[in-house]
């Protein structure tokens, strides 16, 4: 049987333009795995494609400018967020995700706003086929 080890697992840095090597994975793992381990990484890597696709555009290139933010709402997740293109609603997340306070969100930042939405959708879709099911 083949595994995911068998096949060569490289990730495209971003930033720096570079690929790295990952950790080879688990002989235990069957093609199935390997199939469901390619969707999340793909999902890791578009997390970070799309940061870096927003970021750096003015200052820092590891952080969202409040400018970079709103591009970003607007263009990767107008369908998820009410009003998108309202100051208020930028200001609104940018407050909130702004842990360390210093007026950029960087990309662990970033990530807790994916993370937000993702379990919202996934609340969402259990309740709508509960629902479905009565």
């Amino acid at each position: 049987m083949q595994t995911c080890s068998s096949a060569a697992a490289l990730i495209t840095d971003v930033v720096r333009g570079e690929l790295q090597p990952l950790s080879p994975a688990p002989v235990s793992d069957t093609i199935q795995d390997c199939k469901m381990s390619a969707n999340l990484q793909g999902a890791m890597e578009d997390l970070i494609t799309v940061f870096y696709k927003y970021s750096g555009k003015e200052g820092d290139k590891y952080k969202l400018n409040k400018k970079e933010l709103k591009i970003m709402l607007q263009e990767e997740l107008s369908e998820f967020l009410a009003g998108p293109n309202q100051a208020s609603v930028v200001e609104k997340i940018m407050t909130d995700l702004d842990e360390n306070k210093d007026g950029e969100v960087d990309f662990q930042e970033f990530v807790v706003l994916v993370a937000a939405l993702t379990v919202a959708c996934n609340e969402f879709f259990v309740d709508s086929i509960k629902n479905a099911n009565k």
